[in-house]
């Protein structure tokens, strides 16, 4: 008797499962903290904020972040193995193209998590500590602690086409023609988030700052690139 996760479609299986239940951990956290928790914390008094930054915000940002950490490198595992069992030119297919557009959104979040988001919060979970045993807080707090929120809310715009994309892979094909221009759409598609990510560091949240501000951005964000997709493959 033989077992079917004994092979390597197996192996793939078990990574698409961990990506699976890793990502809806990941992107579950990410619309609390900017759907549930962010609205919250405007609404309830200093020392109630105070004692869940200290206590409930480090448990969500541990889920979060190793979430976020689970999914990245299971996807990239899941891509290595996809190229090296179907042959690399797989990612120049319909499948190819979308779950590459969908990775691309996916490691830019991931960067953003673990560069941006966790550094900052970092320091405004020890401002707070320090406050709460009757130290000083940190001055620059604030500051850090509005930029992290700044790149947060830009995940969860990017978050909504890379869903889109990811779920094309396997269930929206698109015709990919002999003349498509899959390196135009690379370079479109690469200058829309380098500006989208410069904003998310250095700009800001404009009408990302409500919660369907950010929705209705990320689906126009999503039908703009799924345009390009349709236009630059045919």
């Amino acid at each position: 008797m033989t077992f079917s996760l004994l092979n390597l479609e197996g192996l793939m299986f078990v990574f698409r499962w961990i990506h699976f239940f890793a990502g809806v951990t990941w992107i579950g956290m990410l619309y609390y903290f900017n759907f549930v928790q962010g609205a919250f914390f405007g609404e309830t008094d200093a020392a109630t904020k105070s004692n869940c930054v200290q206590k409930l915000v480090p448990r969500a940002l541990w889920w979060f972040r190793w979430g976020a950490m689970f999914t990245f490198f299971s996807g990239l595992l899941i891509l290595g193995l996809k190229g090296h069992t179907a042959g690399f030119e797989i990612y120049a297919t319909s499948w190819g193209v979308s779950i590459l557009m969908g990775a691309a959104l996916g490691a830019l979040m991931w960067a953003n998590v673990w560069f941006v988001i966790w550094p900052a919060q970092k320091v405004v979970i020890q401002s707070a500590v320090q406050a709460a045993s009757g130290g000083k807080p940190i001055p620059e707090a604030a500051a850090i602690g509005a930029r992290a929120g700044v790149a947060s809310r830009h995940n969860v715009l990017f978050s909504i086409p890379m869903l889109f994309f990811m779920g094309a892979a396997s269930h929206l094909p698109v015709e990919i023609s002999a003349t498509a221009h899959l390196g135009l759409l690379a370079l479109v598609f690469i200058l829309v988030l380098v500006l989208l990510e410069l904003n998310a560091l250095k700009g800001k949240l404009g009408i990302l700052t409500s919660i369907p501000g950010v929705i209705h951005s990320g689906v126009a964000l999503t039908v703009l690139l799924y345009i390009l997709l349709e236009l630059l493959t045919k």
